[in-house]
């Protein structure tokens, strides 16, 4: 399967030190070289790079390595094909306009019988069941919502129609539209949240190592996703099967547990 990599922040982040890493499980550690892609946020706009090469291959992650763009929303996906051709149509993330704003996405896991999943207006461009199971959901928020909703509500549906995706098999997602992300596990998602005081971690696919002090300021909050843990420190935690983050600033707004308890922070 596919590997996912997000990123929020409450400041413009670096994501060079946890993209090292990703890079070497795209056909080093990993067997995820059929294509690669990334995703930077600013402001409303949005900076998409990719490439149907293995990502540690590829001359455009050098091109991402050595000239680092700073932002508050990052995804990135590196990619073992299933569904579809190795191409650059086929290569997460995908983005799709709705509300005035680009919505990025990118699913790790393989989907059956998902043709037959009505996308409307948003026409898949390549043969994914990702890009089509995402190409449904939006058609699913916009026809439930005919004006942007407020995040909670949006979450909210959102997450029940992830839990109709993953009737039709695995179905990890990060979705953002620059402003919050939403995450959903279906089997194999972790997170972290890095804030003052910061510690050191060190990568777990290459020799590489960081001191959080010396690149943070101490109001930084930095949340990262992924897959499978990337780095060696404390602190991961892995998702359950169902559930869903909201993040906002590198904070996590919204989960089950939060509705569950009745002590979720306000959402606004």
């Amino acid at each position: 399967m596919c590997e996912l990599l997000g990123m929020s922040a409450n400041s413009p982040a670096d994501i060079s030190f946890s993209f090292s890493g990703l890079v070497q499980r795209s056909g080093n550690t990993g067997p995820h070289k059929d294509g690669w892609g990334i995703t930077f946020y600013e402001g409303k706009g949005q900076r998409t790079f990719k490439d149907c090469k293995a990502c540690c291959r590829s001359y455009v992650t050098e091109l991402v390595k050595t000239h680092p763009i700073k932002s508050k929303i990052v995804i990135s996906h590196i990619r073992q094909a299933n569904r579809g051709g190795i191409s650059l149509e086929n290569t997460h993330p995908f983005v799709r306009t709705l509300y005035g704003y680009y919505w990025t996405f990118a699913h790790n896991g393989q989907l059956s019988d998902y043709e037959s999943l009505e996308t409307g207006y948003f026409v898949p461009v390549g043969q994914t069941d990702s890009e089509h199971a995402f190409c449904w959901l939006m058609n699913q928020v916009s026809q439930h919502f005919p004006e942007c909703p407020g995040p909670k509500e949006l979450c909210l549906f959102v997450a029940q129609c992830c839990d109709e995706l993953r009737k039709l098999g695995v179905y990890n997602m990060l979705l953002t539209n620059g402003d919050y992300m939403m995450t959903y596990c279906s089997n194999n998602l972790h997170w972290i949240t890095r804030r003052a005081p910061f510690g050191q971690a060190s990568l777990v696919d290459e020799d590489l190592s960081i001191d959080f002090n010396k690149v943070n300021d101490p109001d930084d909050v930095i949340s990262v996703i992924a897959t499978k843990p990337l780095t060696d420190e404390p602190g991961w935690t892995k998702m359950a099967p169902g559930e869903f983050h909201l993040f906002k600033d590198g904070e996590c707004i919204l989960t089950n547990a939060k509705i569950a308890s009745g002590c979720m922070e306000k959402v606004e």
